[in-house]
């Protein structure tokens, strides 16, 4: 209906108590994160996040794939993936590994695996989207700038 171009989709096992048993984990993610460092468990989270990952590569796939105008939808699109928690067995929320995919209409130089320095908020990978959204707020949550060697901005 073109009546948004923004969606927000939340694949949210890790604080429920719903199971992989798909890919034969019986155990709910939250209890198993909280490993205090036995193999088994960490075994079965990186099987966990093995399955996410794959599940959204299929995804990411499926957007390459679909014709969207001059080009496809993962073109003209950009996609956050990653999680709240980096260490939930500490409950640590420094360093988050986010992927971020799409080209956002030119807007993404993908293809490369930047590290931001120690400290950097969230909020400022957030506020630069939406300036590629063109939405320009001064500032969100606890952002301290843009990350101006995100994008083509």
């Amino acid at each position: 209906a073109d009546l948004t171009r923004v969606i927000t989709f939340m694949y949210g096992r890790e604080a429920s108590q719903r199971t992989y048993g798909e890919i034969g984990i019986p155990e709910p993610h939250h209890g198993l994160t909280h490993h205090s460092g036995r193999k088994d468990f960490i075994e079965k989270v990186t099987q966990i996040n093995t399955y996410c990952a794959q599940n959204f590569a299929y995804f990411l796939n499926k957007l390459k794939t679909t014709q969207d105008g001059d080009g496809s939808l993962l073109d003209h699109s950009m996609l956050v993936y990653g999680g709240g928690i980096s260490d939930g067995n500490t409950h640590s929320k420094l360093s988050l590994p986010t992927l971020l995919a799409g080209r956002a209409n030119g807007r993404f130089k993908p293809g490369r695996h930047i590290v931001f320095p120690k400290g950097t908020p969230m909020t400022n990978m957030f506020l630069t989207l939406l300036d590629a959204m063109d939405v320009h707020p001064e500032s969100i949550g606890d952002s301290t700038g843009r990350l101006d060697h995100l994008t083509d901005l």
